[in-house]
């Protein structure tokens, strides 16, 4: 079958650095092709040289063929035309894709009147139509909501609607599911296939998840400093990898950290108790003649993580997650119920006690970055914290402890005079874990601390999280959506859904022999490599004979 989009030899540069060189892909009908690389790679600047929506700065050359058409010679009203018609784009975070200010059915139907030259009732009911074809139904009422309004698997939906609205011969999809939960995340990957083959689109599907692509593409391109290294048949591919860097990724995506050298004494008196806590919200009221409702986002939880335990708290968004985690920070108060970390309660202590108890208990979050002032150097980044003990130590004994924490997680002593930009992803997430270690603590309280890693950098980051364990005796709550990863670094873990503890036990019993309905789920919605290799090899065989 002869390929609808085409690139050849195409070469990208900005301001004289070269992105990608002399990269070849095809995109044919009904199929699916999977672009597969880390950050940095070229994936994302070859969806954007498809669009024509290269950045200032930005020279290229080769071809993009659609059609028959060279795209790298279309006028800007020409690329117009085809943009959103023929050729259209996913992209990762749909908060930032969609018009806060515009109601949803606004946004879907503004392309269809542009490309389409319809009336405002013909796009309405199109809009309809098409919402209802990536599952939003009448019944959701979203045609006068905003983004806001609407959950992460919601807006994706929402985005994915404006892409295919016009029924667009080439589907481009970067990083569709990066950061949903693992429920939303299989819905999506299976309407993007429905749609790929009912449709008969073409698509791109760039993503750094091995499982993802081997589970959706038919054929896969491995892209490594602006290079397709490697490309093939997806079964074909991962059984005869040969690069160096195809090798590299498949490993870490079925890396598992070491495991743990000594049992946990859950015998031992708790360090962390959380017995019956109660968290609630009030919700706005309808008039002033109503009662206040409440929302409950933790309902009558109780657990406890003994010293040198890692207990996992999984569940999708919303499920009250990290409304709990900040309860035990001491940041939100409970509404109910009791918190005791190291034998006191956080919220009934004196200020000298409260400081200990906070010395004792620090937390990484999910996007370092964002939790970093970037006027500020490492070295005082990391240091912060330490301001709960400036009457005990120097600031010698200060800087000389920061030093230590950036060696003890892989960082030179030199980095403390640099700046976050400085850093990639993985590094970043290594000074948010040396920020939370300057205080010797007993407990790190871990809220989606790799979910936004590739998988190379994620491996580096759990095999650090197990060091860091053994070595130093330290006790962890890791908050994640992604189970994969609560499974290789957790020894109990917790499934939370609506507020409440549905499932706790050993890491290993619970997700191999789950008891209830809802982590059941969760468990089987997780995209497996070995078992989409497999039925991958299956199809392609079959296809063969």
């Amino acid at each position: 079958m002869s390929a609808i989009f085409s690139a050849r030899d195409l070469c990208v540069s900005i301001n004289g650095k070269q992105i990608l060189r002399d990269v070849d892909f095809d995109l044919e009908r009904g199929k699916i092709l999977g672009l597969v690389g880390e950050s940095g790679s070229g994936k994302s600047m070859s969806a954007l040289s498809a669009m024509q929506l290269l950045p200032e700065g930005a020279s290229q050359s080769g071809e993009l063929s659609f059609e028959g058409k060279n795209l790298t010679r279309a006028s800007d009203p020409e690329m117009t035309h085809i943009r959103g018609k023929d050729i259209s784009m996913v992209f990762q975070e749909p908060m930032t894709a969609l018009n806060p200010i515009r109601t949803i059915g606004d946004q879907v139907a503004e392309g269809l009147r542009w490309h389409l030259r319809i009336s405002r009732k013909e796009a309405w009911e199109q809009t309809i139509d098409v919402l209802e074809r990536v599952g939003l139904g009448p019944e959701y009422g979203l045609m006068d909501r905003f983004p806001h309004q609407l959950s992460g698997g919601q807006r994706q939906r929402v985005v994915i609607a404006i892409a295919i609205a016009c029924q667009p011969k080439v589907l481009i999809a970067d990083e569709p599911t990066t950061a949903l939960d693992v429920t939303v995340q299989a819905q999506i990957l299976t309407l993007l296939k429905d749609i790929v083959k009912k449709e008969q689109m073409a698509m791109l599907l760039i993503s750094h998840d091995l499982a993802v692509v081997a589970e959706m593409a038919d054929t896969v391109a491995i892209m490594k400093d602006g290079v397709i290294v490697e490309d093939g048949p997806t079964g074909e591919l991962f059984d005869n990898l040969s690069h160096p860097y195809s090798q590299k990724l498949f490993e870490a995506s079925n890396h598992v950290p070491v495991p743990r050298q000594e049992p946990v004494d859950e015998r031992a008196q708790p360090l962390l108790k959380v017995s019956n806590v109660l968290r609630q919200y009030p919700l706005s009221r309808a008039s002033i003649f109503t009662r206040r409702q409440w929302h409950r986002a933790v309902q009558h939880v109780s657990f406890s993580v003994a010293p040198r335990q890692s207990l996992g708290l999984v569940g999708e968004s919303g499920c009250g997650k990290s409304t709990l985690a900040r309860t035990i920070l001491g940041l939100t108060p409970p509404d109910g119920g009791s918190i005791q970390f190291l034998g006191k309660d956080p919220f009934a202590v004196s200020r000298n006690d409260r400081r200990d108890l906070q010395l004792g208990m620090q937390a990484v979050f999910q996007d370092p970055y964002g939790s970093f002032d970037p006027r500020h150097t490492v070295e005082r980044t990391v240091s912060e914290p330490l301001h709960l003990m400036r009457s005990d130590l120097s600031r010698e004994q200060r800087r000389k402890r920061v030093h230590e924490v950036l060696e003890s997680v892989g960082l030179a002593s030199a980095d403390a005079n640099k700046y976050p930009h400085e850093f990639s992803g993985g590094q970043r997430q290594r000074i948010a874990i040396a920020r939370a270690l300057v205080t010797n603590p007993s407990l790190i309280v871990a809220d989606e601390p790799v979910s936004a890693l590739d998988v190379s950098i994620r491996a580096q980051i759990l095999d650090l999280f197990a060091d860091l364990r053994d070595r130093l005796g330290m006790a962890y709550l890791f908050i994640s959506h992604d189970l994969s990863v609560v499974q290789a670094i957790t020894d109990r873990v917790i499934v939370m859904n609506a507020g409440r503890i549905v499932e706790e036990g050993p890491t290993g019993e619970v997700f191999s022999n789950p008891k209830h309905p809802y982590t059941r789920m969760l468990v089987s919605a997780v995209p497996d490599l070995n078992e989409a290799l497999r039925k991958r090899r299956k199809k392609e065989n079959k296809d063969t004979q």
